[in-house]
């Protein structure tokens, strides 16, 4: 218990750090979004006037490329703006660093269609963003992955090395940066994927695609750190929001997910040298509909890593398959264990419906058990189909799992 204790306090001192770097009014990023958002000047770069043609057939790639160079060149601040209407761009990849020292903003007001064609992908993301420092993506505009031409040549759920489909908006090495008001629709394979990345905020983001399309997570972080992500809502047909190997400090709050495999950490140790999860904090979350509520999932025979300091708190699920889950054997039938420590999760104020019997998963390690789990004020009641209702119990399933409980423990805990 005094463990849980410890790695609670320092969990929420350094989200708070966290939430005044982002917030705090000496911060310089959201100074100049202020700014920027009170109309400052900036240089508009508007790709219609670099050739773009608003058609929803003409490949605008090349037109779009020279709005972003001359932008990031611009030495002031500058805008890239995209009008209404509909823009087809095949793969791009929007690079800096830029020459000013201000923020670049990349103003979507349209929709823009990628190709179809996956041919025409060489790497698996469709629009990227490399090397730029203080970017702010916004609009109130769609990025429409057309996957459903995509999904069908997706073979991940039979094969473990399956190559991946391209990504709606990758952003590596972005940093101090901001997305904000935008659409993901029907991305062939994650709808974001920020990696190598550093104070990273989004809100106010809808993503959308049908619940049987396949590896559509919603955003996808690894080797992140300070991560803020609130106000989704995200309907696709994998994980909500997955958070991967190397990432730190990162606050997720008020998402409504599902349909979707819920909010999940991981998947952890499928590669060599992934780094450790630390200080992962979601709360004000509601699940309707998902296979999984609060999932921690490592691979069996993983090379040794950690995942820990983590808080789920304050979640609401509705119908849900497996509301808390964690499940060390995910993803392979192999004998050998998985060697990812998973230890200090809290799961406090978790509540709702559940379509199984089984709410509470916790399967651990043989190799390295659990340690410092509490479970705090749980409360799920079954309402699935009948006949099971009445010829199995409600119960939780542990595991080589160290868990404490407070409070209310609905269903009931661990012997």
């Amino acid at each position: 218990m005094a463990m849980t204790i410890r790695f609670v306090a320092k969990a929420v001192i350094l989200l708070g750090l966290a939430l005044i770097s982002c917030n705090a009014q000496g911060d310089p990023l959201r100074d100049d979004l202020r700014r920027l958002l009170a109309d400052t000047g900036a240089t508009v770069f508007d790709v219609t006037k670099y050739g773009a043609v608003a058609d929803g057939k003409t490949d605008n790639v090349e037109a779009f490329m020279k709005t972003w160079l001359a932008a990031c060149h611009w030495r002031g601040t500058s805008t890239v703006l995209i009008p209404e209407g509909k823009f087809l761009v095949g793969q791009a990849t929007f690079e800096g660093p830029c020459n000013s020292p201000n923020p670049i903003v990349f103003e979507a007001r349209g929709t823009v269609l990628a190709q179809p064609d996956l041919s025409e992908y060489p790497s698996p993301e469709w629009l990227m963003f490399e090397d730029v420092n203080q970017l702010i993506l916004k609009g109130g505009g769609t990025f429409d992955g057309q996957g459903v031409f995509a999904w069908k040549y997706n073979d991940c759920h039979q094969n473990a090395d399956c190559q991946m489909l391209p990504t709606n908006l990758k952003f590596n090495k972005v940093n101090n940066s901001v997305v904000q008001d935008i659409t993901s629709l029907d991305s062939k394979s994650f709808h974001y994927f920020i990696t190598n990345s550093y104070n990273f905020t989004a809100f106010n983001l809808t993503i959308t695609a049908p619940g049987n399309s396949p590896n559509t997570d919603g955003m996808h972080l690894s080797r992140c750190d300070l991560v803020n992500l609130s106000n989704f809502t995200i309907k696709t047909g994998d994980d909500c929001i997955s958070v991967g190997q190397g990432s730190t400090n990162i606050n997720i709050t008020n998402v409504y997910c599902g349909p979707g495999h819920g909010l999940s950490i991981g998947s952890l140790g499928k590669y060599p040298n992934e780094k450790d999860v630390v200080g992962i904090h979601v709360t004000n979350c509601t699940l309707n509909g998902t296979t999984n509520g609060a999932r921690i999932k490592t691979w069996p025979g993983s090379p040794p890593s950690q995942a820990s300091s983590i808080i789920f708190q304050d979640i609401v699920m509705n119908s849900v398959k497996n509301p808390i889950l964690i499940d060390q054997k995910y993803g392979s039938h192999t004998g050998k264990p998985s060697r990812v420590k998973v230890s200090d999760v809290l799961y406090k104020n978790l509540r709702g419906t559940t379509i199984s019997k089984v709410a509470v998963s916790l399967v651990c390690s043989e190799l390295v058990p659990c340690n410092g789990l509490q479970l705090e004020d749980i409360d799920f009641t079954y309402n699935g189909p009948a006949t099971f209702k009445e010829n199995l119990p409600f119960s939780s399933t542990c595991l080589h799992a160290n868990a404490s409980y407070v409070g209310k423990q609905n269903p009931p805990a661990c012997a």
